[in-house]
C-alpha cells in the first residue's frame, strides 16, 4: 500500500509488473474522497505514452524509482479509459474494481464502496489545499532495433586479357665477303678450282610461351560500422492550463502577480 508520504515519489516513477516487465510511467495519483489515502495512479502506456490507464495502488510496492504492480502489461493497457474530468465517479471506480478483480475499500465482494461518495480524485483537486497542480505530458522517445538487410561476401571469377611485351631473339643469315690476297690464296682453295657445293646453317628463334600462375593478392573481410542519423518524430501531448474564474463579487478583489 502506498502512503501519503510516497505520493511525490510515485509521480514520474517507472511502472513495472511484478515479473519486471516495464509498463509505462506513473502520472497522476488519485486519492480516496473519504479517507484521503492514495487509491489509483494513471500510467502512460503505448507508443510515446499516448494512452493512459488507471491502476490500483492497494497492492502496489514502491522500490526507489520503480512502482511494481501485480498486473500484467496487457491488462493495464486494456483497462477502461475513465476519469476524463479529473475525478472518478463511484460508478467509474466500481467498473475499475470489477475489471481488476478487486473488492472496494469497504471489502464488499462486488467492489462497491458503500453509500458515501468515496470515488477517487486528483491530488491537485479542491479537497487538498488552495493550490492546483498543473501537469503536462512529455514525449518519451526510444529506439527499437530491427533488421534492415543482410550483406555477404561472394567470390566469382572473370576473364580478362592482359597484354605484355616480351623480347624474343631470332637468328638471321648474313653474308660476309673477304677478298683473297696472294698470301692466303693457297689456303683459301681446297679441291678443284671450279666446282659446285652447298653449306647449310640451322637458324633458331625464340617464341613467347604463356602460362598462368595463381597467387594471393589481398584478403577481404566484412566489418560492421554504426552510423548515427537523426529522424524527426512527433506525437500528441496533453497539457493542463489553469485560469482564474472570477465571480461577480470577487472581480474587484483580484490582484495580478
Amino acid at each position: 500500500m502506498i502512503s501519503m508520504n510516497e505520493i511525490d515519489r510515485v509521480t514520474g516513477a517507472t511502472v513495472y509488473t511484478s515479473d519486471g516487465d516495464k509498463i509505462g510511467s506513473a502520472n497522476q495519483v488519485y486519492l480516496d474522497d473519504t479517507t484521503g489515502a492514495p487509491q489509483w495512479v494513471t500510467v502512460n502506456t503505448g507508443l510515446f505514452g499516448a494512452s493512459e490507464s488507471f491502476v490500483p495502488l492497494s497492492e502496489a510496492v514502491l522500490r526507489d524509482d520503480r512502482l511494481e504492480v501485480p498486473f500484467d502489461k496487457k491488462m493495464v493497457k486494456d483497462a477502461p479509459r475513465l476519469g476524463e474530468s479529473g475525478h472518478l465517479s463511484q460508478q467509474e471506480e466500481h467498473e475499475l474494481y470489477r475489471y481488476y478483480g478487486l473488492s472496494g475499500p469497504t471489502g464488499t465482494d462486488d467492489g462497491s464502496v458503500g453509500t458515501s461518495d468515496t470515488a477517487g480524485h486528483d491530488t491537485s483537486g479542491p479537497s487538498t489545499d488552495d493550490a492546483m497542480t498543473r501537469s503536462e505530458e512529455h514525449l518519451e522517445v526510444g529506439t527499437q532495433e530491427r533488421e534492415t538487410g543482410r550483406a555477404r561476401l561472394r567470390k566469382y571469377v572473370t576473364t580478362e586479357t592482359e597484354t605484355v611485351d616480351v623480347p624474343v631473339r631470332r637468328e638471321e643469315v648474313r653474308l660476309e665477303r673477304e677478298p683473297i690476297t696472294e698470301g692466303d690464296a693457297g689456303a683459301a682453295q681446297d679441291g678443284p678450282v671450279i666446282s659446285e657445293e652447298e653449306h647449310e646453317v640451322v637458324l633458331h628463334e625464340e617464341r613467347p610461351v604463356v602460362t598462368t600462375e595463381a597467387v594471393p593478392v589481398e584478403r577481404v573481410r566484412m566489418e560492421k560500422e554504426s552510423v548515427t542519423d537523426t529522424e524527426t518524430v512527433s506525437g500528441d501531448v496533453r497539457k493542463e492550463h489553469i485560469d482564474l474564474d472570477d465571480t461577480e463579487t470577487a472581480k474587484g478583489n483580484r490582484v495580478e502577480r
